[in-house]
């Protein structure tokens, strides 16, 4: 078995990848900001860093944020694992980051880029929206008696468990540069995703599909964000909304 170390490994995805790699008996290494023994800031870097890069076989790269900082992140976190030689690291990405112009998308294909010109062996897997994303989204929409979504957008959630169970075989094996997408099993309107979701936690709200503007909407209503040709996940949102909201 091998040494794997998992950054954002207390996050949402980061956490169900280390509790497959460690099940299947591999020595796994959690980064985060504020977990011993590798409490590190990737976009400060430092001797932290080092130490838990040394020795490592594969990192596994979940962190990320929307707020800014994940191309610089990832800069400390290459320069570091090259030092080490760690040969292979391993990025979860998202659909669509090389088509619609949205700002965090354009982070991401940044660090896909920097991963590619690194030297190092590297994989990068790309993934439509989680479920739980989407959910946190309309609880949000839901708070005034009218939900407002945009005209014309459609998505793809797909179940966070699977693409850990996808991350943790491509970090059992060796640097696979770009490999398929996995994409959830239904492209979904969102107005019908909206409705599912106001069924399931029996809210009662209005929805409007609102036209908006900018080429980041144009390239989700052209469904930049999506992968039909991989709707390889299984589990649906109505799945997803039977186990995880109460009324």
């Amino acid at each position: 078995m091998t040494t794997i170390l998992v950054t954002g490994g207390t996050g949402t995805l980061g956490r169900l990848v280390t509790e497959r790699l460690r099940a299947d008996g591999h020595e796994v290494r959690v980064l985060s900001r504020h977990t011993q023994p590798y409490a590190v800031d990737l976009r400060e870097g430092g001797p932290g860093l080092d130490a838990a890069v040394a020795g490592v076989d594969t990192i596994v790269h979940c962190a990320t944020t929307p707020r800014g900082g994940d191309e610089r992140a990832a800069a400390n976190l290459i320069a570091a694992a090259r030092q080490a030689g760690v040969p292979h690291l391993l990025y979860i990405s998202i659909v669509g980051v090389d088509r619609v112009p949205f700002g965090y998308y354009k982070a991401k294909l940044g660090v896909e880029k920097l991963l590619e010109e690194s030297g190092l062996g590297w994989t990068v897997l790309r993934a439509t929206q989680f479920h739980d994303l989407l959910v946190q989204l309309f609880q949000g929409l839901a708070k005034v008696p009218v939900m407002v979504l945009p005209a014309g957008v459609s998505d793809q959630p797909v179940e966070v468990a699977e693409v850990a169970d996808r991350l943790a075989k491509l970090a059992a094996g060796g640097p696979a540069g770009r490999v398929d997408d996995l994409g959830g099993p239904e492209v979904r309107t969102f107005e019908s995703l909206a409705r599912a979701f106001l069924k399931a936690s029996g809210r009662r709200c209005a929805v409007v599909n609102v036209p908006l503007w900018g080429a980041a909407y144009r390239g989700f209503r052209e469904g930049g964000h999506l992968a039909p040709e991989h709707a390889v996940g299984k589990g649906t949102f109505e799945d997803y909304l039977a186990t995880r909201i109460r009324r």
